[in-house]
């Protein structure tokens, strides 16, 4: 594997990145780390958590110019001027590109040319040639033989940082492995976990670490990020209501059309339960396409018609044929809800990602979840923004 010299530029799902201003989630979490490193209370084992899209690993890289900084002033952030701030902003791509599972860059802003700063991630297999799919035992031993060397800056006050992400993709031996680095830490060194799903590792890894959560925002203050990113009020509506009430997911979608392929996936759906489209023809193309995201948008629709059909939002008393009628209209969208996510784990797998789609759409023209339509803006358990209501 070879650097290649590439500027690692951000999605528009990582708020600002590794500069700019921070969203206010990001600068919550931000504000109490940094009380906490200015104290000398921070941790040696640091577990950032919290919904995938609200900019975590940003956040962790922040800290790690914060704290690795020879120049910074009190309470201030990284000077940005200093060697060792010039070296942090240094930034690389591997060739062959280390990528995540999902496509996207282990690394999303580069490798740090800085010495003291290691990330872990998603790595090549050097016997395959491929990403692996995991992080394993091999990684871990490296990255503790190195936090076992002398900082190359800062002196004796310097420091070393390790961001680990995503810590849940680490294997059961690279755990235990994990476990010794958080149980015996050398001073000055930091190992920060970044990940969407904490209750993954182990609750011996999690008793070991210090928490800092990024929290989804309020309506109000999400919509107002999201204005302020350059989205129309009404747009952003319709993206944060399909989101759940997540602004990283909207922005995302936003940015990818993401709102456009779940309209079309609404559209395939009512199709398919009309008998205008074959299972075997949708199948071939969201197959073809980006399936895994086809799958989520299909399930979040089956489950935001079941969430309407459970609290009555018609605002009338159905009758008791009616209320027998949805009840099992529920749990026949439950049901294929359920099934679209076993999907989407077999899509990871060496099952063909058609015949699984084929399976999963028979199911859904022959389960009889017919009825209403959901919109492609539907989000299950959030009432309209206009309502007022706050998550």
């Amino acid at each position: 594997m070879s650097p290649a010299a590439s500027a690692a530029g951000a999605s528009p799902a990582t708020h600002a990145g590794l500069d700019g201003e921070l969203a206010p989630w990001q600068r919550r979490a931000w504000e109490h780390a940094c009380a906490a490193m200015d104290a000398g209370r921070l941790a040696h084992g640091l577990l950032i958590c919290g919904p995938a899209d609200l900019g975590k690993r940003a956040l962790a890289e922040r800290l790690a110019r914060r704290m690795l900084c020879l120049q910074r002033a009190g309470d201030a952030d990284a000077c940005g001027q200093c060697r060792s701030c010039l070296l942090f902003a240094q930034r690389v791509q591997y060739d062959p590109a280390e990528t995540r599972p999902d496509g996207s860059l282990s690394h999303p802003f580069g490798r740090s040319a800085h010495p003291d700063l290691h990330m872990v991630g998603f790595e090549i297999n050097d016997k395959t040639g491929k990403p692996r799919s995991e992080i394993v035992i091999e990684q871990i031993r490296r990255l503790s033989e190195k936090l076992a060397l002398t900082p190359q800056y800062g002196g004796e006050r310097g420091g070393q940082v390790a961001i680990l992400e995503p810590a849940d993709a680490i294997n059961h031996h690279a755990c235990n492995a994990l476990l010794k680095t958080l149980e015996e830490p050398h001073p000055g060194r930091y190992l920060w976990l970044v990940t969407a799903d904490p209750a993954r590792l182990s609750a011996t890894v999690r008793s070991r670490c210090q928490r800092i959560e990024l929290r989804l925002p309020g309506d109000a203050e999400a919509l107002a990020w999201l204005r302020g990113q350059g989205h129309a009020e009404a747009t952003a509506r319709e993206a944060l209501d399909a989101a759940r009430g997540h602004p990283g997911l909207a922005a995302r979608w936003l940015a990818e059309g993401g709102l456009a392929l779940r309209r079309e996936v609404a559209a395939d759906l009512a199709a398919l339960r009309k008998g205008e489209r074959t299972p075997s023809e949708i199948a071939q193309r969201w197959a073809a396409e980006d399936p895994e995201s086809r799958l989520r948008h299909a399930a979040d629709l089956a489950l935001a018609e079941a969430t309407r059909l459970g609290g009555g939002a018609s605002g009338t008393l159905p009758s008791a044929d009616a209320r027998l009628t949805d009840v099992r209209r529920i749990r026949t969208l439950a049901a294929w809800f359920d099934a679209a996510n076993r999907t989407r784990g077999l899509l990871r797998t060496t099952v063909r990602a058609d015949l699984a789609l084929v399976a999963l759409l028979l199911q859904w023209r022959e389960s009889g979840t017919a009825g209403r339509q959901p919109p492609a803006s539907a989000a299950p358990g959030r009432p309209s923004s206009q309502s007022g209501a706050r998550r």
